[in-house]
């Protein structure tokens, strides 16, 4: 990914303190933490409706108002076939199924790998996690 050209940030005591924290929490540094931050609200502004959630490694946009992620409404549009199938078989609302394909557009690799990670055999999974996921039988 190619970057912008740095430059000097100021923040408040209070929150530089918070990033601070949150750098040593996370092992990232103070840098990489503001750039996560601005990446996410730059994107809330542009898609609103769009929130994040999860852990720090696997941040998730997701639709407010909705227990859903947007992987998961792109998915399910793809198994529907078409948007007016998506809304026929699902509760989905029609500005939320818009809002999650608006976004897809945009951000392809990131909702293409969510679906990808969801889609691991159950084979695959107990390779990954022999402890935690039983032999498939």
């Amino acid at each position: 990914m190619v970057k912008s050209k740095p430059f000097t940030l100021r923040l408040t005591p209070e929150t530089d303190a918070w990033v601070e924290y949150e750098a040593r929490r996370t092992k990232r540094s103070k840098g990489a933490v503001v750039e996560a931050l601005a990446e996410e609200a730059a994107r809330m502004r542009r898609f609103p409706g769009i929130g994040f959630r999860g852990p720090d490694h696997d941040r998730q946009a997701w639709l407010r108002g909705t227990g859903l992620e947007v992987w998961e409404v792109i998915e399910a549009y793809r198994d529907a076939g078409s948007f007016e199938g998506l809304l026929a078989v699902s509760d989905v609302p029609e500005p939320v199924v818009r809002l999650a394909l608006t976004y897809y557009e945009h951000y392809p690799d990131e909702i293409d790998r969510a679906i990808a990670e969801n889609q691991r055999s159950d084979d695959e999974l107990h390779r990954l996690f022999p402890g935690i996921v039983p032999r498939p039988s």
